[in-house]
């Protein structure tokens, strides 16, 4: 006997007793379908295939709160497996029927009407759109305003799910007034409400400038900056990604942040966390350095450079140390001053290796080139580029070269370090192209010497010095 068949001899067996004349027993078998069908997508789909969803529809609208509560409980066990289950969700009338249940008297039927609206909601705009068009975001929001605190949670979490994908779904939501509700549970003590509460504030601002000015206009600042503080590590991570969707929109954003100490607020979080909870506010930092020299200036007065070093030097995963590396890259770009920063502290063999590793993957390679590349066109410290000129590659060699062309020539201090470092030597080994940048940029700092000091460290020099002196005939 195949699984598809005890399925279908399960369901065939339920089904009726959806219809028992016993409360208890309906009430049962709803429950045992929802469990089912909450197990795996094979078993949603069976319920689907079983034509129960009708029945269930049609018994929310008129059994008792129990029966209402195990029958959302099905419809949210089969919808949040894949698009196509919750479509057939749709496609039976059940949102009509649930967006009922969310004015119910009883929370515990608003809570479950709630949860299952939400988990359709989350895979599309489609269907995120179908649950608007049945008017289920001005009753979310009074199901937020409602004493229980699991109903505040489920309902947070829905408007999070509808706001995610659009401009346009998250401006309904905005709409019906939720943005300041949830501004005023900011610092509720449930760990798992403010979660949700600071995932629905992302997931509106990320979206657009506007979108996010109407979230910070609802004076989250700087109170969201205790939760980066808080001992839930999601609570950290969520209230980071609500200040990074902020900060990249616009330099006038970043700088409010600024002002309200969010940049040393989210560098601490970063150093008292570690993996994935620290990711947006690695991202966080690049965005606002990316904006300007002052605001990139802001993040390394505020010691942001060391704590993404380190996170570059002691993380394990390749898309954390990527967005390290990017934010550096960020920092580092705007002037020398800033490559400097970055320089002195001895990130550039580290991004260096990264970038040669061949464990690393292609984001983080990409990503760390990019910054080396951002940093070294700026960077005039020569003694963190002296390192670089013995072991980067010939792509990565341009750009250090092409810096101590900059610099020599204008500096006689920097011109004799060079020669006594083995940098003048280290440049005579370099074949270049001629008529190439990089030979250009040779044929410039050997214009800074005596020719025969030039000759003396190329390579050949000693042994053509050798043959001469086997040669010479003294004179006698």
């Amino acid at each position: 006997m195949s699984q598809r068949q005890v399925l279908q001899g399960v369901m065939s067996l339920l089904r009726p007793l959806l219809l028992d004349v016993v409360p208890t027993i309906q009430q049962t078998a709803a429950l045992a379908l929802g469990r089912l069908a909450n197990y795996n997508d094979d078993l949603a789909e069976a319920v689907v295939k079983g034509d129960i969803l009708p029945q269930l529809v049609y018994s929310l609208a008129e059994q008792n709160r129990f029966y209402k509560k195990a029958a959302a409980f099905v419809l949210r066990a089969v919808g949040k497996h894949s698009p196509q289950l919750a479509q057939a969700i749709v496609d039976c009338g059940a949102l009509d029927t649930l967006v009922i249940c969310l004015e119910d008297f009883d929370p515990g039927v608003k809570e479950a009407a709630a949860w299952a609206l939400g988990y359709i909601a989350r895979h599309n705009s489609e269907l995120s759109q179908a649950v608007v068009d049945a008017g289920a975001v001005p009753l979310l929001v009074l199901c937020i305003l409602e004493p229980e605190i699991a109903l505040k949670r489920i309902a947070a979490s829905a408007l999070s799910d509808i706001s995610k994908h659009s401009p346009e779904l998250a401006q309904t939501v905005v709409d019906a007034g939720a943005i300041a509700h949830l501004a005023q549970m900011i610092l509720n003590p449930d760990a798992k409400l403010k979660r949700q509460v600071l995932s629905a504030l992302s997931q509106i601002a990320k979206h657009s400038v506007d979108l996010a000015e109407m979230v910070v206009e609802a004076e989250i600042f700087p109170v969201v900056l205790t939760c980066l503080k808080d001992s839930d590590e999601y609570v950290k991570k969520n209230a980071a990604t609500l200040i990074r969707e902020i900060a990249k929109h616009t330099p006038e954003l970043s700088q409010l942040i600024v002002n309200a100490g969010g940049i040393a607020a989210v560098i601490d979080c970063i150093g008292n966390c570690k993996g994935n909870v620290r990711l947006p506010g690695i991202m966080m930092l690049g965005y606002v350095a990316a904006h300007s020299e002052n605001l990139a200036m802001a993040v390394i007065i505020s010691k942001g450079v060391p704590q993404l070093s380190i996170c570059l030097s002691e993380e394990q995963e390749d898309h954390i140390k990527a967005a390290a590396a990017w934010a550096l890259g960020q920092i580092g770009r705007h002037t020398p001053e800033h490559a400097r920063a970055i320089a002195v502290i001895n990130v550039l063999p580290v991004l260096l290796s990264l970038y040669m590793e061949t464990e690393s993957s292609e984001d983080l390679q990409v990503k760390a080139k990019k910054a080396l590349k951002n940093i070294l066109q700026k960077c005039t410290y020569l003694p963190a580029l002296e390192p670089l000129l013995h072991d980067a590659p010939p792509n990565i060699l341009k750009y250090v070269i092409g810096q101590f062309s900059k610099v020599l020539p204008h500096d006689s201090k920097a011109r004799r370090l060079f020669v006594t470092s083995g940098g003048l030597k280290k440049v005579q080994e370099i074949k270049a192209e001629p008529g190439s940048l990089l030979q250009e940029y040779i044929n410039t700092i050997n214009n800074c010497y005596p020719e025969e000091i030039v000759r003396y460290y190329s390579p050949g020099y000693s042994e053509a010095l050798l043959e001469r002196v086997e040669n010479y005939q003294p004179v006698l």
